[in-house]
């Protein structure tokens, strides 16, 4: 049974708009900060031109999608071909809606989410994962050899990094016992964060988010080396526009659930200022994302394959074996923090020591 009230429909509603209108707020604003945080990695300037430093340049861009000529090739299915980014939007904005970002009854006497779920992690997992309908409709729908092949990319990708992001959220799932995400939080509110006891299972959840947001250097179905632009390359003006507001508002919302499920959400150990917190964290997490796409090379479609199945889904089952191991036999949970710091000091050396190779055929 749900032990948190319930709020009036007028709320719920009320709060989902909010939700809306934040998510495409933060998707406009986003492209500017990520171009803007581009820019200063690779030492040049960035948009500076349309307004006050260039605050103003997501509205022209915006302007920009709406008036631009709207084109439906010939050889295309019109009524997918127009349905597929559509679905993409609807999934990733239904995700948003069942993450907390404070304590019961702190939005102005209301619940600070939209729905309150008891199987809100099973709801996040399916309904971002509903989102690879758009993308494979758009390819399939666009007539497109590209198109097509970017959307099959996507598609098979999706098996192999998707199986050990599942298995690597059963480790917090088996300590806390919920799938319900305000269960999630308080339990690390309660006992300390979830990544402490699962670091593994947090390292292959934080790069499979990557990959699911289609984020460098998991970028694979848009390669415009190898498929000229990937599944949207048939498509412009605000339909263009709309598969861009998915992959952001994914980046968005794994920014988010990653501190939710690992790093103890809205809470913190001193100063009780819990939407600051939450939003501190989501920047975080937004920051490195964007610096792992300035320094990081795109991998190619093989080597994501066998990483997701030869890293990612091993890692993870490992992990949750040994979760269902302590948790089994009642154990003390420091085991697993043990060895959670080892796996960390792992990790760590393995990126101190990166041994220098000569290329084949002698020094350059």
């Amino acid at each position: 049974m749900n032990p948190y009230p319930l709020d009036p429909y007028w709320m719920v509603a009320l709060k989902a708009l909010l939700v809306v209108v934040g998510l495409l707020t933060a998707f406009a604003f986003m492209t500017l900060i990520e171009r803007r945080l581009l820019a200063r990695f690779q030492v040049r300037m960035g948009p500076n031109r349309v307004g006050p430093s260039g605050l103003f340049q997501p509205i022209a861009d915006a302007i920009k999608s709406i008036f631009k000529e709207d084109l439906v090739v010939e050889r295309a299915d019109k009524v997918l071909f127009v349905l597929a980014p559509l679905i993409g939007v609807v999934f990733a904005l239904l995700a948003f809606g069942a993450i907390p970002f404070g304590p019961p009854g702190s939005f102005f006497g209301f619940q600070p989410w939209v729905v309150n779920l008891d199987l809100g992690l099973l709801y996040l997992f399916a309904v971002s994962e509903l989102a690879i309908y758009g993308i494979f409709l758009s390819g399939w729908a666009s007539g497109s050899k590209y198109s097509l092949l970017g959307s099959l990319r996507s598609s098979a990708s999706l098996i192999s990094y998707e199986l050990g992001l599942g298995i690597a959220l059963l480790a917090p799932v088996l300590l806390v016992g919920s799938l319900n995400l305000n269960d999630i939080v308080n339990w690390q509110k309660e006992n300390g964060w979830l990544a402490l006891y699962a670091f593994p299972a947090f390292l292959v959840y934080l790069i499979a988010a990557l990959a699911e947001a289609a984020r460098t250097p998991f970028d694979l179905p848009e390669a415009e080396q190898e498929l000229v632009g990937g599944y949207h390359t048939e498509y412009s003006s605000i339909k263009w526009a709309l598969f861009q507001m998915t992959e952001y508002i994914h980046f968005i919302t794994a920014s988010a659930l990653i501190p939710t499920l690992f790093l103890g959400g809205w809470t913190m150990p001193f100063l009780n200022v819990p939407y600051l917190w939450m939003f501190l964290k989501i920047a975080f997490f937004l920051f490195v994302f964007i610096w792992i796409r300035a320094t990081w090379f795109r991998l190619r479609y093989d080597q994501l394959l066998r990483f997701g199945w030869g890293f990612l889904f091993p890692v993870a089952l490992v992990w949750f074996l040994v979760t269902a191991f302590v948790v089994a036999l009642d154990l003390p949970r420091a085991y697993l923090q043990y060895l959670s710091l080892l796996s960390f000091l792992v990790v760590l050396g393995g990126l101190l020591y990166s041994p220098k190779k000569a290329p084949k055929g002698g020094a350059l």
